[in-house]
């Protein structure tokens, strides 16, 4: 557990911070490749396709805390990003001038903090409030792999491997490729267009990953993880209403997530399920926002293992996305959320050794949990995990202390 009280500012670069500058040191996203293809290359055809730049990193690193870094020294920094910002996995930045471009190596400034993202100052005071852990018994409940067509026939065959994956096998999980980013979507009378919602890429990679955690947590996945037909906004809109969805200390939605301006029609961010025949109030395939807000949960972590959950809005540059904000309106203490499309297996690593690590000592806190399940990424996994491709698009939002 971190000693020291956290340090607590407004980032505000000093000087003007270009977006360019920013994106070269977060362009660390690769192709669309499988995990393991990556492993099968090499390192040294690894480096070549997976670049990452660390003297930006460090130069980005002084830019922000060179001022402070003797004053946040070993603390738990909760950071109120703005702007640019918002974009950027702050444990990805170097806090040493880098002598090599070894990933392992380098002083990444997570080997040195452990980092909880708030949307704002004034969310602490609403966040503190249920800061007690939950009460729900049960481990963990999830909805993934939602049952999409895809934007032509190219995707026939992942369209039919998601339709065979609608319950977890009871043989060895198979490790899969990244998923693919969200469409736009069209709305017609305030719904989402289902034809639109049915053009989304299936994404069959999301039951191995929701089935893998569920096991390692302990969950019942016949109950807990609902796959395909099953992961609806009228079943998650269901559970909650009959305080079903409040049971679960952790919420785990692994599927699309789509932004401000993503959807036409809209400026509400969601996510994206299995869509009805016809859309309805209740059910049109896509959970917005403020339908997010009125879910009752007593989560002590959700989960969105989806593309871009983090960012903020394009147009307001808001300091987290509106998904963030109605999960911790909704009760959540805590969400894990991504800044680029994740791997399932690496996704699986993190966080089952995060919530591992806070089993094993419940004075952890989850920021510090992931913190550790990261460097354990870099340290000991398969050496391309090494970059942060792999291990840095999830960062803490809300509670990230331990509420115990």
């Amino acid at each position: 557990m971190l000693r020291s009280p956290p340090w607590q500012r407004r980032l505000r670069p000093k000087g003007r911070l270009s977006r360019t500058q920013l994106c070269d040191v977060r362009e660390t996203r690769p192709q669309r490749t499988s995990s393991r293809a990556y492993a099968r290359t090499g390192a040294k055809s690894h480096k070549q396709r997976l670049p990452f730049d660390h003297d930006r990193a460090h130069k980005l690193y002084m830019t922000l805390f060179g001022q402070v870094r003797d004053l946040i020294k070993g603390k738990h920094l909760l950071i109120v990003p703005s702007g640019p910002l918002t974009q950027l996995p702050f444990q990805v930045l170097v806090t040493k001038a880098p002598s090599s471009g070894d990933h392992s190596a380098a002083a990444w400034l997570a080997r040195e903090h452990a980092v909880t993202v708030l949307p704002a100052v004034s969310s602490l005071k609403a966040l503190r409030r249920v800061r007690k852990p939950s009460k729900a018994a049960r481990p963990m409940i999830g909805f993934g792999n939602p049952l999409l067509d895809g934007p032509d026939a190219s995707y026939a065959d992942r369209a039919k491997i998601a339709r065979d994956k609608q319950r977890c096998p009871e043989t060895h999980l198979q490790q899969v490729a990244a998923r693919r980013g969200v469409l736009r979507v069209e709305m017609r009378s305030g719904l989402a267009d289902v034809s639109h919602i049915r053009e989304q890429v299936p994404l069959p990679e999301t039951a191995d990953e929701l089935c893998a955690v569920a096991k390692d947590v302990k969950a019942v996945v016949t109950r807990d993880i609902l796959l395909g037909a099953q992961a609806t906004e009228r079943e998650v809109k269901r559970l909650s209403a009959s305080g079903e969805l409040a049971k679960y200390r952790m919420v785990h939605f692994a599927t699309h997530g789509t932004l401000a301006g993503q959807l036409s029609g809209t400026h509400e961010p969601g996510l994206i399920l299995t869509p009805p025949d016809k859309a309805t109030e209740e059910d049109d395939g896509y959970l917005s926002a403020s339908e997010i807000a009125s879910l009752k949960l007593d989560a002590d972590w959700v989960i969105l293992s989806a593309c871009n959950t983090a960012a903020g809005a394009v147009t307001s540059a808001e300091a987290l996305s509106g998904l963030a904000r109605a999960f911790i309106y909704a009760q959540a203490r805590a969400l894990l959320v991504s800044h680029w499309e994740v791997y399932s297996d690496a996704t699986v690593k993190l966080i089952t050794a995060a919530i591992g690590e806070m089993a094993r000592d419940p004075k952890v806190g989850r920021a510090e949990a992931l913190r550790r399940s990261m460097l354990a990424l870099i340290d000991k996994g398969e050496p391309h995990e090494a970059h942060p491709a792999f291990w840095a698009p999830f960062v803490v939002v809300g509670e990230g202390a331990s509420g115990r």
